[in-house]
């Protein structure tokens, strides 16, 4: 039996370019990735499955529509004679939540059949299926961080420091569609002007301090955070508990929400504030760690 982690995905800023003609929007994106995340194991066998398990295996939907197995698919259309299984999901994260949840259990699946299959991680075949599952799911396939452009197939990696972190989900799903839709672009409209995206800041090189990357992402917020505020309300009171605990130096949401993040100085910190917010908000789904 073979077993990857699909770790959350955090994006520390995200800019909305604009909307493209065919109604894809071009994103730039710094992403992280935490150290919380779903465990998907693979049993080899002569036919595809899948079943979930865990506390928020309820929370996944149908079976059928699940990313890993629209990934596996994918890559049988590509890969002659693939050798498949039976995955296992323990399906920890909340769903539609910002956090490329289901992206990276994808991802997690395709690492899987690769080690299955000998594909080397740069098999061009990985990468193509990747990004024809989702648009989260080729950065959460590489599961670094990194500056990721377009629709999510061009990724820059990048040196982060490891950063503690906050990260709180009220346990309301917020579709990525609807947020989209809250913001309003039409086909073809820019948000951010080519000038803009030349002049956005240099991200720190290696060896830079938690400080240089606070005040760097602290320039470059998250374009979706007010439509899906509209949307959904409560994300704004999970914007001020995190901006309220003692020690936060940068907090915003993660992609199209509902959950946010909060980055401190030290461990200590962020472990004092997620109790004192979990203490406050028992309803809440949140985590206490570290991003890189």
């Amino acid at each position: 039996m073979l077993s990857d982690e699909g770790r959350a995905k955090v994006n520390l800023t995200l800019r909305v370019v604009g909307r493209r003609v065919d109604g894809y929007h071009d994103l730039e994106s710094v992403v992280a990735f935490a150290d919380c995340a779903d465990r998907l194991t693979l049993d080899p066998a002569s036919a595809l499955s899948l079943k979930t398990t865990g506390p928020l295996a309820q929370a996944c939907g149908e079976t059928a529509d699940n990313l890993v197995l629209k990934a596996a698919r994918l890559l049988s259309e590509r890969v002659p004679d693939l050798k498949v299984g039976a995955f296992t999901l323990e399906k920890v994260l909340p769903v539609a939540a910002g956090i490329g949840g289901g992206s990276a259990d994808a991802a997690a699946a395709l690492r899987l059949l690769g080690r299955l299959n000998g594909l080397a991680q740069d098999d061009a075949r990985l990468h193509e299926v990747a990004l024809a599952t989702g648009a989260d799911v080729p950065v959460c396939l590489a599961s670094r961080a990194c500056d990721m452009t377009g629709v999510g197939e061009s990724l820059l990696p990048l040196n982060l420091p490891k950063l503690p972190c906050v990260m709180v989900n009220p346990r309301v799903p917020v579709a990525t569609r609807d947020v989209f839709t809250a913001l309003g672009l039409r086909n073809g409209e820019l948000l951010v002007s080519a000038a803009d995206v030349i002049e956005s800041p240099a991200w720190p090189g290696g060896g830079a301090s938690i400080g240089a990357w606070v005040d760097a992402l602290s320039i470059v917020p998250n374009d979706l955070e007010a439509p899906a505020i509209r949307i959904q309300p409560v994300i704004g009171d999970v914007l001020s508990a995190l901006r309220d605990s003692e020690g936060v130096l940068l907090s915003r949401m993660s992609g199209s929400g509902a959950t946010c993040f909060a980055i401190f100085g030290d461990d200590a910190l962020a472990r004092a504030a997620s109790e004192a917010i979990a203490r406050d908000h028992r309803h809440w789904w949140v985590h206490a760690g570290v991003l890189s």
